[in-house]
């Protein structure tokens, strides 16, 4: 029988250790195998995608709709509901996001001219993400960042401010808009966008925060390199030696 094991720092640590660091994405065959396991038949949990992290497996599902996260021993008989935590970091341990589904063109601008390829998604009111765009300019030729935006809720003028970096007609205007704009820039109280060319703006911001929440983006700045791995902005800038003061 399938059991399932609730959140537990010791046993998921003591697992965690046996951990290789690079994962495989499993195939349909195998994630299919899964799914005639009792317990997600009884419960009819989807898997949406699964990854082979060495010792485990890490599995992306659906019980009812709500989306989560598992991991499923190799032998198939725990499943284990919580986080699994490296022992040496003391990070969560996070399967790489399927980038396929970032089409080229559905980005809101790109950035820099370097061979590290990045994704962003950002919200132009968070204070973290300008926080990290202050930097951007050191980093202009080691980078290159597919941009798209994730306006909060809670910040009034987030998608608005999207909405104009995303009106100006050149990639280089965008960027400089994106760096420069907040909700007292005159430029952008004063800013003109016809409603049909406005509608399209926000249609495009709508897709690209659904891309984002289909990735598990939940908050911003969520950076990811090109297989997916999540990336923290402040390490990235360490890793060339630049310290967030």
């Amino acid at each position: 029988m399938l059991k399932i094991l609730s959140k537990s720092l010791l046993t998921v640590s003591a697992m965690a250790m046996f951990l290789n660091a690079s994962s495989t994405q499993l195939n349909q065959e195998t994630i299919n195998n899964f799914k005639e396991l009792e317990l997600f038949k009884r419960v009819n949990i989807d898997i949406v995608n699964g990854h082979d992290l060495g010792s485990l497996y890490y599995l992306t599902i659906k019980v009812q709709g709500n989306p989560n996260t598992v991991y499923l021993t190799k032998d198939k008989k725990y499943l284990i509901s919580g986080d699994v935590i490296n022992t040496a970091s003391g990070k969560k341990l996070v399967a790489p996001v399927d980038l396929s589904i970032l089409e080229d063109g559905k980005e809101a601008l790109t950035f820099g001219t370097g061979s590290n390829e990045l994704v962003l998604f950002t919200d132009p009111e968070c204070p973290y993400c300008k926080k990290f765009e202050s930097y951007f300019k050191q980093i202009e030729d080691k980078v290159k960042i597919k941009v798209f935006f994730f306006p909060l809720d809670f910040h009034k003028n987030a998608k608005d401010i999207s909405a104009y970096v995303m009106s100006k007609d050149t990639n280089e205007a965008k960027i400089e808009a994106m760096l420069n704009t907040t909700k007292d820039s005159e430029d952008f109280k004063n800013r003109e966008i016809p409603t049909e060319k406005l509608n399209e703006l926000y249609a495009s911001i709508d897709e690209q925060m659904k891309l984002g929440i289909q990735l598990g983006v939940q908050g911003t700045p969520a950076l990811f390199d090109k297989e997916g791995n999540a990336v923290s902005w402040t390490e990235l800038l360490a890793n060339y030696g630049i310290q967030v003061k």
